[in-house]
């Protein structure tokens, strides 16, 4: 009788052991499975990753090509199809969303929300103001948008980004209007010994290319075309309407 127990409790404990390895065994299944996803997902996160910088860097213009200046547009002079755009007043192109997107802007069916404000443009050509078209950057169809875009005609830039910390110029609205701006001149406007073509920060004169100026708050930018020995009274400030 004794050896039977004894012989029953060795079996018994066998099966513990037994009972033991196989939840051991399973265990350390479970703890490679829980690995191998955890390494699946963070090598899927790095290649998102990895991807969205690709796309953020096409679509931002990031690289480490030499940065553009002088803003892209037609002068008139050399585009048949874009004569109307060599002298004032310049239309706003059907495309001009997709010129947007060319200088790396985000284009949208909503404006973004991360940074919002507002800069002025006044140009004055022989003395006479230019209109700013309205919708510029804004798709013919209306349901997209620029992060840089106009929507009246009274000059006011709308800087509504998706993010922050970029910055914004001349160059990327006159692209969006397909009206070249450079140093060498304003659409089809040239400046030479007797015409000159000046921009005006706050009322202050500025050197180098105009399309450089930055789009800050408040702002107010002017570009004056005319005679060289001509009195010119700068716009220094624009009210904006409460809220802006």
């Amino acid at each position: 009788m004794a050896t039977a127990k004894k012989d029953a409790r060795g079996g018994a404990a066998e099966r513990r052991s037994a009972r033991e390895r196989l939840a051991a065994e399973r265990a350390a299944a479970e703890r490679r499975q829980r690995r191998r996803r955890i390494l699946t997902w963070t090598a899927s996160g790095v290649v998102a990753a990895l991807v969205a910088g690709g796309v953020w860097a096409a679509t931002s213009g990031g690289g480490s090509g030499k940065a553009k200046t002088t803003a892209s547009g037609a002068t008139g002079a050399r585009d048949a199809s874009a004569a109307a755009t060599g002298l004032p007043p310049w239309p706003r192109p059907d495309d001009t969303a997709d010129r947007a997107r060319t200088e790396g802007l985000a284009v949208a069916p909503m404006e973004g929300t991360a940074q919002h404000f507002h800069t002025h443009l006044d140009i004055l050509v022989d003395g006479k103001a230019v209109p700013v078209p309205a919708n510029l950057g804004i798709a013919a169809s209306g349901n997209a948008m620029s992060e840089l875009h106009t929507h009246d005609t009274t000059g006011v830039l709308h800087i509504e980004a998706p993010t922050t910390g970029k910055h914004y110029t001349l160059r990327e609205l006159f692209t969006e209007w397909n009206v070249r701006l450079g140093a060498t001149g304003l659409g089809g406007l040239k400046p030479d010994g007797s015409r000159t073509l000046t921009a005006y920060v706050d009322g202050k004169k500025q050197a180098g290319d105009p399309a450089t100026i930055e789009l800050t708050p408040h702002r107010e930018i002017a570009l004056v075309y005319g005679p060289a020995n001509a009195a010119v009274q700068a716009p220094s400030r624009y009210d904006f309407p409460d809220g802006e």
